[in-house]
């Protein structure tokens, strides 16, 4: 059945780096992760009127972050740049990555996937903290808005070629 309900795995969203230029994006799939979850950090408004017995709550605003964690491999580039953010302790634009989230469960009549670019700032937690292989962790804090487009997945599966929409919303200035 054409409508029939499908779990979405969690493979089903993947991320992609760019660790090419701002001029010349190379997006790299963020491959040996094995922490990469999202919390949206709402920024809430809440007031009671004095006319009412309860309280109201408005969401006013959002602080994305991602926390990660990855065992170190070699020749992985996507590992090779945020082990300089940390190691070097890189600080203000030299910390900033642009991230995009492609999600493989909303395909497009074209064969692309529904995907979300947006720049974060790498805030570096840890590392060392395994004995079984080198692993690093921290967060990716939203740097910005998210740009809504839609991206087209290479045969191999390693990199992914992103297209903004041309009607693309941010997450800070949409309305739903």
């Amino acid at each position: 059945m054409a409508n029939e309900e499908r779990i979405v795995k969690r493979s089903d969203k993947l991320a992609f780096m760019n660790t090419g230029t701002v001029e010349k994006p190379v997006y790299t799939r963020m491959r040996k992760f094995t922490d990469m979850s999202t919390s949206k950090n709402p920024t809430e408004y809440t007031r009671q009127y004095v006319d009412e017995d309860g309280e109201e709550t408005d969401v006013t605003g959002y602080s994305e972050e991602k926390s990660y964690g990855f065992d170190q491999y070699t020749n992985n580039p996507v590992h090779e740049r945020i082990v300089e953010i940390t190691d070097d302790e890189l600080k203000g634009d030299d910390a900033i990555v642009e991230i995009v989230i492609v999600d493989k469960s909303k395909q497009t009549s074209d064969g692309t996937f529904a995907a979300r670019k947006r720049r974060y700032t790498v805030v570096p937690d840890g590392d060392g903290d395994s004995t079984d292989a080198y692993t690093y962790s921290g967060s990716f804090r939203a740097k910005g808005a998210f740009e809504k487009g839609t991206a087209k997945i290479a045969s191999d599966g390693l990199t992914a070629t992103y297209t903004p929409s041309t009607s693309s919303v941010s997450s800070q200035s949409s309305s739903k």
